[in-house]
């Protein structure tokens, strides 16, 4: 993982030269700008991980670039600012506008590297606070002793130590982003950022804006590429990306520079690039349907996650493990499972693999009273029993209420069925059953169903 990068903005030669020196000295990347429109320069050369900004300077002051960058969006990194005749009320501004911290001149250099050194601690805490909630309940880690299991988190760690792009396949719900974090957490990139990207989630037409980033009357938005810099950039359904845009990605990965859209000047790429699909890449490539030059791109190191029912014996531990993580994590009540309803899951086909597990789970923690999960709960939840004394149903509907909420209900489960089958992916969910896309859009939102994370 490459150090962080620091862009200093001051028009003092004197402290851009001292301050770049110490920096450089403790082992981070420097860059200089002596005035803001140099500094809007440097933005757009490349995105920086920490801003030291300089109040007062000739052409355009430190608290109008601040509240520039803020009113495009957010802040592009912690921002610390520098002054030699602040006052309270333009800290307290700074502050109000995102600033991480004031400096006042002359500098302290001691303090000056804690506030750096705190300011891009905090960073990469909230970035993984903010991962950490968009993530559903699946294992942080791949969970299972069987061979195949012991094998893959074997493969995973080899892997881990060389900066190739890697390809994951699997079945939808099987833990390919799993594996991809799993990946991660062992490279030397650990500290860097995990950005993950759900291709098939992408607005038609949105998938380079979210890649690349866009210039735009000055004003750079930095896309997913630039986020993932010295971390890992996770695509996930990669089939799914536009012809197009695979096009650009293969030549960001052959030159190792993009361009943002609308920008002129290349932008450097420093992330690994792991993709993930359900798809049969080799047979995409024949069906004209994905590019040939991308595929072995991206297959340098194929890793192929099995299916749940290809390793059944990992279903005791795994239910284990998604009990501790529900309990711990969204305070349910603690319950296990009885030995004969494990050795039922045993032998369930799981189509929708850990990730239906994990859902399985969480609803007989939620809708149980006893410690223990009996054999007919979880017959019962997995729609095979009929529990005594309750209400008649079909296809997990219930028909003892009136024809609108019946019906409602209906819906939302036969959405929710094709919405897994499609892997998430709008589009193809969208011709399976007959809808029009912004219709579709429109039932999934008013039926509750959320879209991310499928």
């Amino acid at each position: 993982m490459s150090a962080p990068y620091i862009l200093v903005v001051d028009d003092e030669p004197d402290i851009r030269e001292l301050v770049s020196e110490i920096l450089q000295d403790e082992g981070y990347q420097v860059a200089t700008a002596e005035n803001g429109e140099l500094a809007r320069q440097a933005l757009r050369e490349r995105r920086p991980d920490l801003i030291l900004l300089d109040i007062w300077m000739p052409d355009v002051d430190g608290i109008s670039l601040l509240k520039e960058w803020a009113e495009a969006g957010e802040l592009p990194c912690p921002v610390i600012m520098m002054s030699g005749h602040g006052t309270v009320e333009t800290a307290v501004e700074a502050t109000c506008l995102g600033a991480y911290d004031f400096l006042e001149k002359p500098l302290s250099l001691a303090k000056l590297l804690l506030t750096v050194e705190r300011a891009l601690e905090a960073h990469r805490l909230a970035q993984e606070n903010i991962q950490f909630r968009a993530r559903d309940t699946t294992m942080v880690e791949p969970v299972g002793n069987s061979q195949v299991m012991v094998r893959l988190r074997e493969q995973v760690k080899r892997v881990a130590q060389h900066d190739t792009w890697v390809l994951i396949t699997g079945e939808p719900g099987s833990g390919r982003e799993t594996i991809a974090r799993y990946l991660h957490a062992h490279s030397a990139r650990r500290d860097g950022s995990f950005v993950d990207v759900g291709v098939s989630g992408i607005t038609q037409g949105g998938a380079a804006l979210e890649l690349f980033g866009r210039e735009q009357g000055g004003r750079v938005e930095y896309g997913r590429l630039e986020q993932a810099a010295g971390g890992i950039l996770f695509l996930d359904e990669v089939a799914d990306m536009d012809l197009e845009v695979q096009a650009q990605l293969v030549a960001a990965l052959d030159t190792g520079t993009f361009l943002r859209v609308g920008g002129a000047e290349p932008v450097r790429l420093d992330a690994r690039v792991i993709a993930a699909t359900r798809h049969d890449l080799a047979e995409k490539v024949a069906a004209g349907e994905f590019r040939e030059d991308l595929f072995f791109q991206l297959n340098v190191v194929p890793l192929h996650v099995p299916p749940l029912r290809e390793r059944r014996e990992d279903i005791p531990l795994l239910l284990a493990s998604a009990v501790d993580r529900l309990v711990l994590r969204e305070k349910l009540p603690y319950r296990h499972f009885s030995v004969a309803a494990q050795n039922y899951l045993r032998n369930h086909d799981w189509p929708g693999n850990v990730r239906e597990l994990i859902n399985l789970v969480q609803r007989l923690l939620i809708l149980g009273h006893e410690p223990e999960v009996s054999l007919e709960e979880v017959k019962a939840a997995l729609g095979q029993l009929q529990p005594a004394g309750a209400a008649p149903q079909f296809a997990g509907v219930v028909l003892d209420q009136p024809l609108r909420e019946a019906r409602e209900a209906f819906e939302k489960a036969y959405l929710e069925y094709h919405l897994e089958q499609a892997g998430g992916n709008i589009a193809r969910m969208a011709q399976t059953v007959g809808m029009e896309r912004t219709h579709l859009y429109r039932k999934l939102r008013d039926r509750g169903i959320e879209i991310k994370g499928r």
